[in-house]
């Protein structure tokens, strides 16, 4: 894999060649920002401002965002400056996330003087678990009877539940930390989510366990037991 730094920098080099002196900022955010990498588990997450963005700046960013997916990475959020200004109460996960936890890697740190709108929230987080654990049993009932790709859902789909346990958490006012292992002991004891499941995948992704040690279709079972807790803690929180 190459060195971390390396690629971000050539992003930044090609984002600079496609958009020039439209571009204000590109940020760093999520676990690039906070050191948690774990290979081919960990994406590199970008935040990217212009001046506004049009079909020419989507055209030109073509092949930048072509390149970053090739390296396994999501596509850049890309925003005007106006709408990070204006849509924080549409994205407060993400909005808190990026100023929480990032690093500039070019121009302005748009963030420093963000005000976030919460009044949405909650219900943001709680959609999102939905959503999320809908989308899991609809791909899980294409490959329940291949132990492989069910394990594979499973551990690709756990760091996404952990960062929305982080956002109810916080809602919650309860400790949020940002290292996936401490996100789960913090739902174990500020919600009562049992929290195996989601130990047994990490530790999967980090490599400590051994998928031949797993029972696929039993730890299935206690991660849905696991994501139906953390979704029944936030559904109980004030708005």
């Amino acid at each position: 894999m190459e060195h971390i730094d390396k690629i971000l920098n050539q992003l930044v080099e090609k984002l600079r060649d496609a958009h020039g002196k439209r571009l204000r900022s590109v940020i760093l955010y999520g676990s690039g920002a906070t050191g948690e990498i774990h290979g081919a588990h960990s994406d590199l997450n970008v935040f990217c401002v212009l001046d506004g963005v049009t079909p020419k700046d989507l055209g030109a960013a073509e092949s930048v965002f072509q390149w970053w997916r090739e390296k396994g990475n999501p596509a850049p959020l890309l925003l005007s400056s106006d709408e990070v200004r204006t849509s924080t109460d549409c994205f407060p996960i993400e909005f808190h996330d990026i100023v929480e936890r990032h690093k500039v890697l070019y121009g302005d740190d748009v963030t420093h003087t963000l005000k976030i709108d919460d009044r949405f929230y909650r219900a943001q987080v709680e959609h999102e678990l939905r959503a999320k654990q809908l989308r899991l049993r609809q791909k899980a009932a294409g490959v329940l009877s291949a132990k492989e790709l069910l394990l594979r859902l499973m551990t690709d789909s756990v760091s996404t539940f952990c960062v929305l346990g982080r956002h109810a958490l916080r809602l919650g006012g309860f400790d949020a930390p940002w290292t996936k292992s401490a996100i789960v002991a913090s739902l174990r004891e500020s919600f009562a989510v049992e929290g195996r499941a989601f130990d047994t995948l990490l530790s999967l992704r980090q490599g400590t366990t051994r998928p031949s040690d797993i029972v696929p279709l039993e730890l299935f079972q206690m991660y849905l037991d696991d994501i139906a807790a953390l979704v029944a803690a936030v559904d109980k929180l004030d708005s």
